[in-house]
């Protein structure tokens, strides 16, 4: 790679890297709204389906990021944005938490009762997604690399639906449990919540594979990479 290359590898890089901690820290902080994913609503066996947190609209970005960084960067670059985006959104949860204490104004537009109802559950849910983000977001690169090598490079689709389909799964009953059992969620809403972020999860991975096809050959043409190389050197 040219000198030139070297420093646009490293700009995209740390561009996607700011994009996925962006969407990380931003699905922690937003979770506690939730919305119909229409026209899908629908009840069965007392069941409300369908219905899925805010945060869940960012989430997927994480997902395909690490899908192109481990294509493309390999997998212990993709692996290094994911230590950082725990360091981010902990660092975040320290912020949370104090500001939590700080005792407002008697004129500030936000209130001490206002802001404790929208980040109060907060640092217990940022927790939970971490522990629940440590599984998922490994899980999909191991699994990733596995298809890459046994594939040798071929069938991108394959490697991208199948690593996603798992970590997200693990993820979504992760995350659920966890916000269950501290009792920020009701018991009674987990099935639901669970199918409906499971169906909606894997919806956008599989409509985020064309996608992919085209950051990746995108890449691939920009740098002179063949199917299954990777970008290791373009930071020394």
């Amino acid at each position: 790679m040219t000198s030139q290359q070297k420093s646009q590898a490293q700009l995209i890089y740390l561009i996607l890297a700011a994009l996925f901690i962006a969407s990380l820290v931003t699905s922690n902080l937003i979770f506690q709204k939730f919305f119909y994913w229409y026209p899908l609503n629908m009840e069965i066996l007392d069941v409300k389906l369908f219905e899925i947190s805010v945060g869940l609209l960012p989430y997927p970005i994480t997902f395909l990021i690490t899908d192109v960084l481990s294509e493309i960067y390999g997998r212990k670059k993709a692996n290094q944005v994911v230590i950082a985006g725990i360091f981010a959104s902990l660092f975040s949860l320290g912020i949370i938490y104090v500001s939590k204490y700080v005792p407002a104004t008697e004129w500030s537009p936000v209130d001490n009762n206002t802001f404790n109802l929208v980040f109060g559950a907060t640092p217990l849910a940022v927790l939970a997604s971490m522990m629940a983000y440590l599984f998922a977001q490994f899980i999909d690169i191991r699994i990733y690399h596995f298809w890459k090598n046994y594939t040798k490079g071929k069938h991108l689709w394959l490697r991208n639906n199948f690593s996603t389909f798992a970590s997200q799964f693990i993820d979504t009953l992760t995350v659920l449990l966890l916000l269950c059992s501290f009792e920020i969620i009701a018991w009674d809403k987990f099935g639901g919540l669970l199918v409906s972020g499971v169906i909606f999860k894997i919806f956008i991975a599989a409509i985020d594979t064309p996608l992919l096809y085209a950051l990746v050959y995108g890449f691939r043409k920009k740098f002179n990479l063949k199917v299954g190389e990777e970008i290791h050197n373009f930071d020394s």
